[in-house]
């Protein structure tokens, strides 16, 4: 059982660096001027059955048009499915969201999350500080227990990547049935949930 949730979090992580490649995202945000910044399970090493990628995008304005021009170009990959876009400019969070669907030669459906975010906005580089903080707390044990609940956990349940860290790293769960039970007496927490 180990090898195979193991094996398919490792054919799981070629497939998404291969779709990062051919949607040429990174190069095209790049070239408008943004810093670009991989986070979340790829960026961790923590990538399960659960088939996302997650980018941050730096850049000096959230200028509307500038962001449709970069998305219009990612859009062009005719392995795009679906766009959604959302302005949160004007919250705390200081953002564009853009969330795409990705399929594959295969079939497979991935999900893209690539949060536009303002330089010196209140959210610069956070999560890229937990995901350090992250990394540098997980041991190979660790790792290996995160990606054993990841794929127990069932479809139709959704648990957010930074519940599995904290019950795991912080707290010692080791199963999936004291998971459920952490989370029953962790869950009140609201919005962004702090590392």
């Amino acid at each position: 059982m180990e090898k195979d949730y193991l094996e398919q979090s490792a054919q799981n992580t070629i497939q998404a660096r291969q779709i990062l490649e051919e949607s040429r995202l990174i190069p095209l945000w790049q070239t408008a001027g943004a810093t670009v910044h991989l986070i979340g399970s790829l960026a961790i090493g923590t990538l399960g059955k659960h088939l996302d990628i997650d980018l941050h995008i730096y850049t000096d304005e959230l200028d509307i048009i500038a962001s449709f021009a970069v998305m219009a170009q990612v859009t062009l990959n005719s392995h795009i499915r679906h766009v959604c876009f959302t302005n949160l400019a004007h919250t705390d969070e200081c953002c564009f969201e853009w969330h795409l669907q990705y399929e594959t030669d295969n079939g497979r459906i991935w999900q893209i999350d690539v949060i536009q975010i303002k330089r010196g906005s209140l959210y610069d580089g956070y999560f890229e500080k937990q995901n350090s903080a992250i990394k540098e707390a997980m041991s190979e044990e660790m790792r290996r227990t995160i990606l054993k609940l990841k794929f127990e956990t069932p479809d139709d349940m959704k648990i957010p990547g930074i519940e599995y860290y904290k019950a795991v790293i912080q707290d010692g769960v080791r199963d999936f049935s004291s998971l459920i039970k952490w989370r029953e007496r962790n869950h009140s927490e609201n919005g962004i949930i702090i590392w």
